[in-house]
């Protein structure tokens, strides 16, 4: 009874230092220069689910914002009216605005109701901050936490990025790789100019090429969609270890995160699909592996769960978090050994 005791009374401590953390990390901007994506109040929560001490969350943090050059939230300019609120996404200038407005609003409404009532207009502009927006939305809603919701609406609303919208054009296959590969063929695509080397520049100058902008309308959406777009991801992901591809991988963790809240999943997972395929280009047009290679990579030995996770909690690195945390938690539901792969070479474990 007492080693009971003792454990809730441990798990307590480490949930109030855990809030103590993320609290603190809220009075810095979503992004830092150059309008890069903060994800510390994110990979908090994930080195938690990882197994990371508190005090290796407390380490991690100051060095996050030391080597990140973390700034605050912009100063407020004037409050969001509820009747107009839409009318100044995509203004980084006004994510302290945003973000009260969205805080206020979760508190009011609650985060499912909130969700309906924003995210039709928001889905469009899921491309926010390269789909971090996204990210810090399902890592809120994972813990059910109101105030990092909140936040996540703001910051999506600031950084609203829409590359096409979807126009209700038939769609013309059920395979999300297939998206991808109709990409390799148009000569426009091989010609990408960006004046910053950021994701979400390069995303809006995909969305700004005409031929990109039936892309949206391809993929045929289905109860097995979303299955087919975790796995598209891992395999794009397992065949390149690119950084877009990580995206992909986690991005459909996220997704998977956020469907109880979503007032439309389908268009959810049409306009983030859109998104990745705006970014394969970028990775460099690669096929996607054989099912025979896959099988093949399955089988390769790899080091057991507990070693990557720790391996993932001893890096610096937010992706390395990000990507161990997505894997693991997309294994538990499909049970794919290349999760596990793909996680142990993240962390450097294996070749």
């Amino acid at each position: 009874m007492a080693l009971v005791s003792l454990s809730s009374a441990r798990r307590a401590a480490e949930k109030r230092d855990l809030e103590r953390l993320l609290i603190e990390a809220r009075e810095f901007s979503a992004e830092f220069p150059p309008f890069m994506a903060n994800h510390m109040p994110m990979m908090l929560v994930a080195l938690n689910r990882l197994g990371a001490t508190d005090a290796r969350l407390q380490d991690w943090f100051a060095v996050y914002r030391d080597v990140h050059g973390l700034v605050p939230v912009p100063p407020a300019l004037r409050p969001i009216e509820r009747a107009r609120w839409a009318e100044a996404l995509g203004d980084r200038n006004r994510e302290g605005d945003y973000r009260a407005f969205f805080t206020q609003e979760v508190a009011r409404l609650g985060i499912e109701k909130s969700c309906a009532a924003y995210l039709p207009t928001l889905l469009p502009g899921i491309a926010a901050s390269a789909l971090h927006g996204l990210m810090r939305l399902a890592y809120g809603a994972l813990r059910n936490d109101k105030a990092e919701v909140g936040t996540a609406l703001g910051y999506w609303a600031a950084t609203y990025l829409p590359l096409c919208p979807a126009t209700g054009t038939e769609p013309t296959t059920d395979d999300p790789a297939e998206v991808l590969i109709r990409l390799k063929p148009v000569e426009t695509f091989h010609d990408v100019h960006v004046e910053v080397d950021l994701l979400w520049h390069f995303m809006m100058a995909m969305a700004a090429k005409p031929e990109f902008r039936g892309v949206v309308d391809e993929l045929r959406i289905g109860p097995e969609t979303h299955d087919k777009v975790a796995a598209a991801s891992l395999a794009l992901y397992a065949a390149t270890m690119d950084f877009c591809a990580l995206h992909a991988l986690t991005g459909a963790h996220w997704m998977r995160i956020l469907q109880p809240v979503l007032p439309d999943p389908d268009l959810a997972l049409r306009y983030f699909w859109q998104a990745i395929a705006a970014l394969y280009p970028k990775i460099g047009f690669p096929d996607l592996p054989s099912a025979e290679t896959l099988d093949a990579w399955r089988k390769i030995p790899t080091p057991d769960w507990p070693e990557i996770m720790a391996a993932a909690v001893n890096c610096d690195d937010e992706h390395d978090i990000s990507l161990t945390f997505s894997a693991h938690e997309e294994w538990k539901l499909y049970g794919d050994p290349l999760y596990k792969l793909v996680a142990a070479r993240r962390v450097r474990l294996i070749a």
